[in-house]
């Protein structure tokens, strides 16, 4: 679900970590579901007032919801909950159980598949391979695998609420 508020000076902003003050008006994560709300006046009507909508709304989530991810998946790291890079990633499946994996959207496909070989475990994939070696200090990062726990799933939640929003491309448990 995503969380909108209404701003003091009568304007709508999307409220990512569903924390801001005020009564939230919530839509489902789909970036279709945002649009016909906009087109509909659904905001405005919920509220009983008139609202100031930004043009790029759904644009606006989307970025929204992209840093979060990526926020998310830097203090992963930063705690030593998350390791980036096919061998040091696969070696930590081996000897530890992980919670997620997290793989570059523009990876090759069969390369995710045989990373992921068959694990009981979720894997998202909606971040670029520039994005996700950002967050590990590299060019590139392609495979990514995050400790259990609420980090992990925390993570997998914004995936996939960026998933809705943004019709990117995230394979199931």
């Amino acid at each position: 679900m995503l969380r909108f508020v209404v701003a003091p000076g009568g304007a709508l902003v999307f409220d990512a970590g569903a924390t801001l003050p005020g009564r939230g008006l919530w839509l489902s994560a789909d970036g279709d579901v945002v649009d016909l709300a906009i087109r509909r006046g659904v905001f405005a009507r919920a509220v009983r007032m008139p609202l100031k909508v930004p043009q790029d709304l759904r644009g606006q989530v989307e970025v929204a919801l992209a840093r979060r991810l990526v926020d998310l998946l830097g203090l992963a790291r930063r705690s030593g909950a998350a390791i980036s890079g096919f061998e040091k990633a696969r070696e930590w499946l081996q000897t530890r159980k992980g919670g997620l994996i997290v793989q570059a959207a523009d990876g090759s496909v069969e390369e995710c598949a045989r990373f992921a070989g068959g694990r009981d475990i979720p894997v998202v994939a909606v971040l670029s391979a520039a994005e996700l070696g950002k967050v590990f200090g590299r060019e590139r990062a392609v495979h990514v695998v995050v400790a259990p726990g609420r980090l992990a799933q925390m993570l997998e939640i914004e995936a996939r609420r960026l998933l809705g929003v943004a019709k990117q491309g995230v394979s199931g448990q």
